[in-house]
């Protein structure tokens, strides 16, 4: 068995760096704060407050449409405002009403320019809910 020279040992068997060690832990801060957020945002986007949903409409005549709207509303919610839109033949806008909706079967009268012949729901938001459902 032969002795190693004591400058080899010296030169290849350096201590570790530390900064191995805080990287590691940087990087593991960043992974749980990452999974934090994402599970934070599936929550909130998961649970909105105020869901819509278009059940029918009729056309009454040249200027009335209605339309019923099923609304799911989350106990304590505020704020709450509902859009439908009247479209006619050529996929123009010819209307639209905003309305306060309580929970469950709502129906709406919307007044338009001239002919509908389609209504779309844009959607429910609520106080803290800005994206429409």
């Amino acid at each position: 068995m032969t002795q190693q020279d004591p400058r080899i040992a010296q030169r290849y068997a350096a201590r570790p760096s530390p900064w191995t060690k805080v990287f590691l832990v940087l990087v593991l801060v960043f992974i749980v704060g990452l999974a934090g957020w994402l599970a934070w945002a599936i929550w909130v986007h998961s649970s909105p407050k105020v869901t819509s949903k278009m059940t029918g409409f009729e056309i009454v005549d040249e200027h009335t449409v209605v339309g019923k709207i099923d609304v799911s509303l989350r106990s304590g919610t505020t704020g709450a405002s509902c859009l439908v839109r009247a479209f006619a033949e050529d996929h123009t806008p010819v209307g639209d009403a905003t309305f306060t909706p309580k929970h469950g079967h709502n129906e709406v009268t919307v007044r338009t320019e001239r002919k509908a012949t389609s209504l779309e729901s844009v959607g429910c938001s609520a106080d803290g809910q800005n994206d429409a459902r």
